[in-house]
C-alpha cells in the first residue's frame, strides 16, 4: 500500500480531488451531527414542558383528592357526631326508664316490708297458739296412755292372755285365712288360665283341621288282583309250581291262590314291595307270557320305573308344600314313605298332613312357619330305612337329616315329635302336637283290639291305685279318665293334686297317640226321705 500511495501523482490539482470527497464527507457529517443535536434539544424540551404539564395535571389531582378526602371526613364527623347523640338520647331515655323502675320496686319493696311484718306478728301468735295445742295434745296423750294401760290390763285379766301372747294369736288366724285366700286365688288363676289357654288351644287346633282336613282309607297288609278268568291261576303256578316260586322270590311277596274266583292275593307287609309285585303280576297278565325268564324281566323293568315314581312322589309332596332345598336322597326317601304305612295309615299322607298342622298353627301363633312346616313332613323320614338299617325311625330320621345337610331346627323338630327329647323350640312343640293330631284323627288309624282294651284297663288301674278314689272310668275311647273320689277323704286342694299325680303316672306308664284327660269328681249328697 505504501508503495500504490507513493505512486500517486503529487500534483495540486490531484490532491484537490483526492481530498474533495473527504471534505464533502465531513461538511454533510457535521450538517447530520448538528440536525441530531437540534432535534434532541427539541425533544429534550418537549419531554420537559410535558414533564411540567403531568407535575401540574397531578398537583391538580392530589388537591382534588385531598378536597374530597376532607369533605368525606367532614361527613364521617357529622355522621359520628349524630350517631352518638342519638345513643347519648337513648341512654339518657334507658336511664330515665331505670329510674323510675326504681323507684316502682322501691315502693314495692317498702309495701311489701310492712306486709311481712305484719305476717311475722300473725305468725308470733298463731305460734304461740300451737304450743299452747300441743301441750294441749301431750296432756291429752298421756291420759289416753293411761286409759289404755288400763283397758289392756282389764283385757288381760279377763282373757287370761298377755298382750305378746294376743297378738300371736291374732297373727297365726290371719295367717291361715291368708294361706286359705291364696289358695282358692291360685286355684282361680289356674282354672282361668287353663280355660282361656285351652279355649286358645282350641281354636287354634280346630282351625289348623278345618284348614287341612283329609280323607284317610285304611291300607291292609294284602292286595288283591283280578283275572281275566280262572284258567290264568294255572299258568300263574306253572309247572311244577316254577312260575310262583320265581315271582314270589323276585318281589318278596306271598303269593295266595286259593279258591277266590278270578283272583289272587298278594300278601307282605312292605307296601313297596306288594305294589311292585301288583303291578309285576297285571302286566304278566296283560302280556300272557307267563315263565321264569319273562318274570324275571317284567319285575327289573317295573322295579326301574318305581324308583322314578319315588322320586315324583317326593318331589310332588315337597312341591305341594312349596318348599324347596332338600337333598335328592331325601326327596327319594320322602317319595318311599308314599308305600309305608303305619297302624294302616299312608306315612307320606300323615307326613304332609303334619306339615300343614304345624304350619297352619305356626302361622297363627307368629313362630317360624317354615321351619314348623319342614319339620313336620320329614318328621317320620327314618320310617323309609328303619326296615332295612338298625335303630328306630327316630334315630335313623336324625341321622339322615343331618346326613343331608337340614338345619337344627328342623333336625330338633323333628326329634321332639314323641316326646323322647324335651322341646326347645314352639315349632317342636307344635310338630308334637300336629304328629298326635293326625295320628288320633278318628279314622286315621287301625288299632289291634286287645291292645286298646289293655290300655282301657290300665287306665282305670292306674287312677283306683290313688287313697279316696271310690269309681274310675275310661271314656270317649280311652281319651279321657274320669275319677270319683270320696268328699270325706278328698278335699278340693287335694282332688287338684290328685288329678296332676294320676296325669303324671299315666304320663310315665302307658304309651299312647294324643292326649288323655283326667277328671277328678268331688261331691256330697245328702238325702233325706219325706214320709
Amino acid at each position: 500500500m505504501i508503495s500504490g500511495v507513493a505512486s500517486l501523482p503529487s500534483t495540486p490539482e490531484t490532491l484537490i480531488w483526492l481530498l474533495l470527497p473527504l471534505s464533502l464527507s465531513g461538511i454533510l457529517g457535521g450538517f447530520l451531527l448538528y440536525r441530531a443535536r437540534a432535534s434532541a434539544r427539541r425533544m429534550v424540551a418537549q419531554a420537559r414542558r410535558q414533564s411540567a404539564r403531568n407535575l401540574e395535571a397531578a398537583d391538580k389531582d392530589a388537591a382534588a383528592k385531598l378536597r374530597e378526602a376532607e369533605l368525606a371526613a367532614s361527613e364521617r364527623r357529622l355522621q359520628a357526631r349524630a350517631e352518638a347523640e342519638a345513643v347519648s338520647a337513648k341512654n339518657r331515655d334507658q336511664l330515665e326508664e331505670d329510674r323510675r323502675q326504681t323507684v316502682a320496686d322501691r315502693d314495692d319493696l317498702d309495701r311489701e316490708t310492712v306486709r311481712l311484718a305484719k305476717l311475722a306478728a300473725s305468725l308470733g301468735e298463731r305460734e304461740a297458739e300451737l304450743t299452747s295445742g300441743e301441750q294441749q295434745v301431750d296432756r291429752t296423750r298421756s291420759q289416753l296412755a293411761q286409759v289404755l294401760s288400763q283397758n289392756r290390763h282389764k283385757l288381760e285379766q279377763v282373757s287370761g292372755l298377755t298382750q305378746r301372747q294376743a297378738r300371736d294369736e291374732l297373727l297365726k288366724s290371719l295367717e291361715s285365712d291368708a294361706r286359705i285366700e291364696a289358695a282358692h286365688m291360685v286355684k282361680r288363676i289356674e282354672d282361668e288360665a287353663r280355660e282361656k289357654a285351652q279355649r286358645e288351644a282350641q281354636r287354634i287346633i280346630g282351625m289348623a283341621i278345618e284348614r287341612s282336613a283329609s280323607d284317610y282309607v285304611n291300607e291292609t297288609t294284602v292286595s288283591v288282583v283280578m283275572l281275566p278268568s280262572d284258567d290264568m291261576k294255572g299258568r300263574i303256578i306253572g309247572r311244577e309250581g316254577r312260575n310262583i316260586r320265581t315271582l314270589e322270590a323276585v318281589t318278596g311277596v306271598d303269593l295266595i291262590v286259593d279258591d277266590t274266583p278270578e283272583a289272587v292275593i298278594l300278601s307282605g307287609f312292605d307296601p313297596y314291595r306288594r305294589e311292585i309285585a301288583r303291578v309285576v303280576l297285571e302286566r304278566l297278565i296283560a302280556d300272557g307270557r307267563i315263565h321264569p325268564a319273562r318274570i324275571e324281566e317284567v319285575t327289573e323293568k317295573v322295579k326301574a320305573e318305581f324308583d322314578e315314581r319315588v322320586r315324583q312322589e317326593g318331589e310332588s309332596a315337597a312341591l305341594e308344600l312349596n318348599l324347596s332345598g332338600f337333598h335328592p336322597e331325601l326327596i327319594r326317601l320322602l317319595g318311599r314313605l308314599r308305600f309305608r304305612t303305619s297302624y294302616g295309615q299312608n306315612v307320606l299322607q300323615h307326613s304332609k298332613e303334619v306339615a300343614m298342622l304345624a304350619a297352619n298353627m305356626a302361622a297363627e301363633l307368629k313362630v317360624d312357619v317354615h321351619v314348623a312346616k319342614r319339620a313336620g313332613l320329614v318328621h317320620d323320614i327314618g320310617k323309609a330305612v328303619d326296615r332295612e338299617m338298625e335303630g328306630t325311625h327316630l334315630e335313623l330320621g336324625i341321622e339322615l337329616l343331618r346326613k343331608y345337610g337340614e338345619s337344627e331346627e328342623v333336625v330338633h323338630g323333628m326329634a321332639c315329635h314323641h316326646g323322647d327329647y324335651d322341646p326347645e323350640t314352639v315349632e317342636a312343640v307344635l310338630v308334637t302336637a300336629a304328629d298326635a293330631l293326625s295320628a288320633a284323627r278318628p279314622g286315621a288309624r287301625r288299632e289291634v283290639l286287645e291292645t286298646y282294651m289293655k290300655r282301657l284297663e290300665k287306665l282305670e288301674e292306674i287312677a283306683s291305685d290313688f287313697d279316696g278314689v271310690q269309681k274310675t272310668f275310661a271314656i270317649q275311647a280311652g281319651r279321657e279318665v274320669r275319677i270319683i273320689v270320696d268328699c270325706q277323704k278328698i278335699s278340693d286342694e287335694k282332688a287338684l293334686w290328685l288329678s296332676k299325680d294320676v296325669a303324671k303316672r299315666i304320663e310315665s306308664e302307658l304309651t299312647y297317640p294324643g292326649q288323655i284327660k283326667v277328671t277328678v269328681i268331688r261331691e256330697s249328697r245328702s238325702v233325706e226321705i219325706a214320709r
